[in-house]
C-alpha cells in the first residue's frame, strides 16, 4: 500500500534504493531517504518493472533493495544491472536481463565529445550526464541531466547509440553469468493460483468446511476460495505446495478412465479390495484385476492399510472399477 500525497494505490513490485555517505567516503546522518535516493530508486524501478510477469503469472510482491556499498559512477544503472541479476537469481520469471549505462558529455564551442560510462568527476565537470537503460531490443528508462542550454540531434544520436553498444556489451556479460531458468528456490514460499468448476467449490469446501479444513490441517497451508472457482494456494516449500494442490484435486477432479491413481487398500471382501484412489472416492480392485497369476484369496497377498498403483478401468453407472494387472502386462511389455 502506497500512503502517499495522491491517492492510495497499491503495488506489486517496488525497489529500495539506498545511497549512505560512506559509499562516497563521506560521514553523515543514514535516516529517511532524500531526493536523490528516491529519484535513483524510481529511475531503477521503472527501469526493470517492464521486464516483469503478469499478476496472473506470478502473483507475488517483489521488493528489490540496492545497497550501494562505493560508488564513483552512475549507482542508479549499477542498481539495475544487480537488480536484474537478482531478479533472475531469484526465480523470478523477468522475459530478459536489463542493463544501464551513464553517458557524458564534454563540449567546448561546437567541439565536443560524449563519454561512456562516466565517472564522479566526468559528471561533476562535464556538461550532461545522461542514463540509458533497457534490453537488447529496446530502451525501458532515460534521465539527462544537463548543465547547458541543450544539445544538437546529432549528439544525441552518437550518444544514444554509444550507450546501445555499450549496455549490449554488459547484457552479453549479464547473459553469460546467468540466465533465467523460471524455477523458484525449493524454499522460496509458494503462491499458486488455480480455476476449478463452479460446481466442485461445494464438493471442496465439504458439510461444514470439514474437506478444507482438512487440507489446511494436514499440509498447514492457506487456500482462499472465490466464488468464481479461483483457487488460491499459499504455503511454505514446493513439497507442501505438491501435496497441497494433490489434495485439492482429489475432491475436485473426476475419476477418469485410463488414468493411473496411488490407491489404499481401506476394506476386503472375498471379491476383491475396496480402495481409496482419491480424497472420499473409492474403487473395486476385483480378485481377477489383483495379479498376474491367480488369487484365491484376497487376504492372502493384500491388507488394510496397503498402498499401490492401480489403474481405472471402468466407472459404468457410477461405479469405478480398478485394476492392477493391468499396469503389472503393461510393464512386463516394457
Amino acid at each position: 500500500l502506497i500512503d502517499g500525497l495522491d491517492e492510495e494505490y497499491y503495488k506489486k513490485f517496488y525497489l529500495h534504493y539506498n545511497f549512505p555517505p560512506y559509499s562516497v567516503g563521506e560521514t553523515g546522518r543514514m535516516g529517511a531517504p532524500g531526493r536523490r535516493e528516491l529519484g535513483h530508486g524510481s529511475l531503477a524501478e521503472r527501469a526493470l518493472s517492464y521486464v516483469l510477469p503478469s499478476i496472473e503469472d506470478f502473483p507475488y510482491t517483489v521488493r528489490l533493495v540496492s545497497e550501494i556499498t562505493e560508488s564513483n559512477g552512475s549507482s542508479s544503472q549499477a542498481s539495475i544491472c544487480g537488480g536484474s541479476l537478482a531478479l533472475m537469481h531469484a526465480g523470478v520469471p523477468i522475459k530478459e536481463h536489463v542493463a544501464g549505462i551513464a553517458m557524458g558529455l564534454i563540449k567546448k564551442g561546437d567541439d565536443y565529445v560524449v563519454l561512456t560510462d562516466i565517472m564522479g568527476l566526468e559528471d561533476h565537470l562535464g556538461d550532461m550526464d545522461f542514463k540509458v537503460a533497457g534490453t537488447k531490443t529496446g530502451i525501458t528508462a532515460l534521465q539527462m541531466d544537463m548543465k547547458i542550454a541543450g544539445i544538437s540531434e546529432d549528439i544525441m544520436r552518437i550518444a544514444l547509440k554509444q550507450a546501445l553498444d555499450a549496455r549490449l556489451q554488459i547484457l552479453t556479460l549479464m547473459n553469460s553469468t546467468i540466465q533465467n531458468t523460471n524455477e523458484l528456490a525449493p524454499t522460496v514460499p509458494r503462491i499458486h493460483q488455480m480455476v476449478i468448476p463452479k460446481d466442485k467449490i461445494a464438493v471442496l469446501i465439504g458439510p461444514g468446511g470439514k474437506n478444507i479444513k482438512g487440507i489446511i490441517e494436514a499440509t498447514g497451508a492457506t487456500i482462499d476460495i472465490e466464488d468464481d472457482g479461483r483457487v488460491a494456494i499459499f504455503c511454505q516449500g514446493l513439497d507442501v505446495l505438491e501435496r497441497t494442490i494433490t489434495l485439492v484435486n482429489g475432491y475436485v477432479k473426476d475419476v477418469e478412465v485410463g488414468e493411473v491413481y496411488t490407491g489404499k487398500v481401506v476394506n476386503i471382501a472375498k471379491f476383491g479390495a475396496f480402495m481409496e484412489i482419491l480424497p472420499g472416492k473409492e474403487g473395486l480392485l476385483h480378485v481377477s484385476e489383483i495379479s498376474l497369476e491367480r488369487v484365491a484369496n484376497v487376504e492372502d497377498v493384500l491388507k488394510v492399510g496397503d498402498t499401490f498403483e492401480v489403474k481405472v478401468i471402468s466407472t459404468e453407472n457410477g461405479k469405478v472399477s480398478l485394476s492392477r494387472k493391468k499396469l503389472l502386462q503393461e510393464m512386463a511389455a516394457e
